[in-house]
């Protein structure tokens, strides 16, 4: 293939020289995808978050149950009010919409689904963005 004409199918497709380049995002500082580190960590400081009013105030005999309802919830409830989970936003990190604009409610609750399924989570592509990220049409970016 000639260097000059534009690919035609999926694998000609040039890597990424950094995660977001293609979709015109920086390679660092605001706007740049959000690095695995951040990403981990908000995880978990949102899934302890769900976990405290699932184990000490709810309890019952699936606790674990109730943290998944929680955690669910509260991403729903978060990205399109305040731009991301309590945890995204504690790290400086937000989510956002590919297209441009306001994520909305569809969003956030497709990107829920598939978060909650793990898998998609763990399936990347070369711009660091997970299936439920893609799929959503999202991206986690730093603020």
């Amino acid at each position: 293939m000639p260097a000059s004409s534009a690919p035609q199918r999926f694998g000609d497709l040039e890597p990424s020289k950094w995660p977001g380049e293609r979709l015109g995002l920086p390679e660092s500082g605001p706007r740049s995808v959000a690095r695995i580190g951040r990403r981990a960590l908000a995880i978990l400081i949102d899934w302890g978050l769900a976990a405290l009013p699932a184990y000490l105030l709810v309890g019952g005999p699936h606790p674990e149950l109730w943290n998944i309802l929680i955690f669910g919830v509260m991403q729903i409830l978060f990205i399109p009010t305040i731009g991301g989970s309590i945890g995204h936003r504690l790290l400086g990190l937000r989510v956002a919409s590919i297209s441009g604009g306001w994520v909305g409610p569809w969003r956030p609750l497709v990107r829920t689904v598939l978060l909650l399924l793990v898998i998609p989570v763990l399936v990347w592509d070369s711009d660091q963005r997970g299936f439920h990220d893609k799929v959503a049409g999202t991206v986690l970016i730093r603020a």
